[in-house]
C-alpha cells in the first residue's frame, strides 16, 4: 500500500471535486431481504458514512427507485449534518411518465435528500425524447435546484446526444453511471468510454466488485447463497472461466498485502472511473476506502486489462 494522500477528480466540468471512489447507498434504508439484502442497521449506515468521509469519500449515489425512496430519505437524515457530502440521486423515466414529470420528481427527491449535488437520468427513455429531459435539467439548474447534470446506462451515442443538447443551454454534462468492473467491461468495448473521455464526461461505475465477485468470497466451490445463485455470473461454469482472472487478482493484492476488492477498485480508478461500491457497515467502507491510497505498478494494469473476463 502507498501512503501518498488520494487526490480529488472534478465530475465533467461542473466545478464538483470528490475523491475518485465514492458510496453506493442502494442498501440503505433497504430492509427486504431480496438481492444484496439491507445495511446492517442505521447504526452501520451512519457508520459507513463517517468511515467513508474520514477516509475523503464525499459522494453518496441513490435514486428515487432504491426502496421506494427510503435510500433518499436516510442519506438526507445522515448528511444534514456533513457539508462535504456531495449527494447524487437519480430520476427514474418509467414508461407511463411523460417529460413533465420531472419537475414534480425532482421537488420530492430534494424533499427526501435536503439537497442534490449531481441529478442523473437513471435510464434511457423509451417514450420520451432525451432532449426534453436535458432542458428540464437545465432548467432546474438555473433555478438552483441541483447543481449538476448526469445520466446513467446510457451508451456512445447516447451520451453524445445528451451531451449536445446541455451543451446547446451552455451547460457541461457532468457524468454518465454504467455497469463497470474487471468482470464487465463492456463500456470499453462499445464506444462509451471513448465518448465520455472524449466529451469530458465523467465515468461512474455502479457494481464495480461485480455483485461481489471480485471480493475473493466466490469461486467455482464457493458459490453465494440467496438470489444471487441464479444470477448467470456466479453459475459455476461461469466461476471457472473466470477463475484466472480472479486468481490473478488474489495475487498482486497478496502481494500488496491488500484485498481483493481493492484491486478491483484500484483498477478502475487507473481508467478513469469512479467506482461507487456499496458499503453495509464502516468496516466496509473503510476497507474500499484503502484502494485509494493503493499503488499498482504498470505491469499490473496492464496485465488485469489485458486478462480477458
Amino acid at each position: 500500500m502507498s501512503a501518498s494522500e488520494p487526490g480529488t477528480v472534478e465530475l465533467g466540468a461542473s466545478g464538483i471535486r470528490i475523491a475518485p471512489l465514492g458510496i453506493g447507498a442502494m442498501s440503505w434504508a433497504n430492509r427486504t431481504p431480496l438481492g444484496y439484502g439491507g445495511a446492517d442497521s442505521p447504526a452501520a449506515e451512519a457508520g459507513a458514512l463517517q468511515a467513508a468521509l474520514a477516509a475523503g469519500m464525499t459522494l453518496v449515489d441513490t435514486a428515487e427507485a432504491y426502496a421506494r425512496g427510503r435510500s433518499g430519505r436516510r442519506i438526507g437524515e445522515l448528511a444534514r449534518d456533513h457539508p462535504e457530502v456531495v449527494i447524487a440521486t437519480k430520476y427514474a423515466p418509467y414508461p407511463y411518465r411523460s417529460a413533465q414529470a420531472l419537475p414534480a420528481a425532482l421537488e420530492r427527491s430534494l424533499a427526501r435528500l435536503g439537497r442534490i449535488d449531481l441529478y442523473q437520468l437513471h435510464w434511457k427513455p423509451r417514450f420520451v425524447a432525451l432532449p426534453s429531459l436535458m432542458r428540464l435539467m437545465v432548467a432546474a439548474t438555473r433555478k438552483e435546484r441541483i447543481r449538476a447534470i448526469g445520466v446513467s446506462n446510457l451508451g456512445a451515442a447516447d451520451v453524445r446526444t445528451a451531451h449536445a443538447a446541455l451543451a446547446a443551454e451552455g451547460i457541461a454534462l457532468a457524468s454518465n453511471q454504467v455497469q463497470y468492473s474487471l468482470v464487465h467491461r463492456d463500456p470499453e468495448t462499445d464506444g462509451t468510454l471513448r465518448a465520455c473521455r472524449e466529451l469530458g464526461v465523467t465515468v461512474i461505475a455502479y457494481s464495480p466488485l461485480a455483485m461481489g465477485l471480485l471480493t475473493g468470497k466466490y469461486g467455482p466451490d464457493r458459490r453465494p447463497g440467496g438470489i444471487r445463485r441464479l444470477v448467470p455470473l456466479f453459475r459455476a461454469r461461469r466461476l471457472r472461466e473466470l477463475e484466472p482472472l480472479l486468481a490473478l487478482v488474489r495475487e498482486i493484492a497478496e502481494r500488496h498485502h491488500a484485498t481483493p476488492s481493492q484491486v478491483a477498485l484500484r483498477w478502475l480508478i487507473e481508467q478513469g472511473a469512479v467506482p461507487i461500491p456499496g458499503a453495509k457497515n464502516p468496516h466496509q467502507a473503510a476497507t474500499n476506502a484503502r484502494a485509494l491510497r493503493l499503488t499498482l505498478d504498470p505491469a499490473e494494469i496492464g496485465a488485469l486489462s489485458s486478462r480477458q473476463s
